[in-house]
C-alpha cells in the first residue's frame, strides 16, 4: 500500500517547494485553491518514496514538469521507475517540459482538465438564466 507524505520525506517536500522552478510557480498559480474546475491540487506531495510535482487526489493524478535533468538517460529511468510505481498504486502521471509551461499555459491546463475523470457538478442555474 502507498504511502503518503512520509516523515523521513519531509525536508526534501519543504527543500523542493522553497526551490522550485519559475515554471513550477506559473503552474501552480493557477492550480492552487481549486481554480482548476474546482479540483484541489497539492504541491510537492510524496507518495512512498517519490515526490510528485502537483498531486490531485480526488483525481489521483499527478502532474510532473520536466527540466534539464529529466532528459538524461538517468533521468528518464528514474522518470520511469516514478511511472510505473504510480501507476501501480492507480495514479495517472502525465508530463510537461518546463518551457511548454511557460510558452503555452493555457493548452497545459487544459490537457490536464482532459485528464479528470468527471467533470465539476454542472453550475446551478440562476435567477438570470430562468
Amino acid at each position: 500500500m502507498k504511502q503518503s507524505n512520509l516523515k523521513c520525506m519531509k525536508n526534501f517536500r519543504q527543500i523542493l517547494r522553497k526551490n522550485g522552478t519559475h515554471a513550477e510557480a506559473v503552474l501552480w498559480k493557477s492550480l492552487q485553491n481549486g481554480q482548476l474546475d474546482g479540483r484541489k491540487f497539492r504541491r510537492q506531495h510524496s507518495i512512498g518514496y517519490f515526490i510528485l510535482d502537483f498531486y490531485c487526489p480526488k483525481e489521483k493524478l499527478c502532474i510532473e514538469l520536466d527540466g534539464q535533468p529529466h532528459f538524461t538517460l538517468n533521468g528518464k529511468f528514474r522518470d520511469l521507475e516514478k511511472t510505473v510505481y504510480l501507476n501501480h498504486h492507480g495514479i495517472i502521471v502525465i508530463r510537461f517540459e518546463n518551457k511548454l509551461v511557460l510558452e503555452n499555459l493555457e493548452f497545459v491546463l487544459k490537457t490536464i482538465q482532459a485528464n479528470f475523470k468527471k467533470s465539476k457538478s454542472p453550475p446551478a442555474m440562476s435567477e438570470a438564466n430562468g
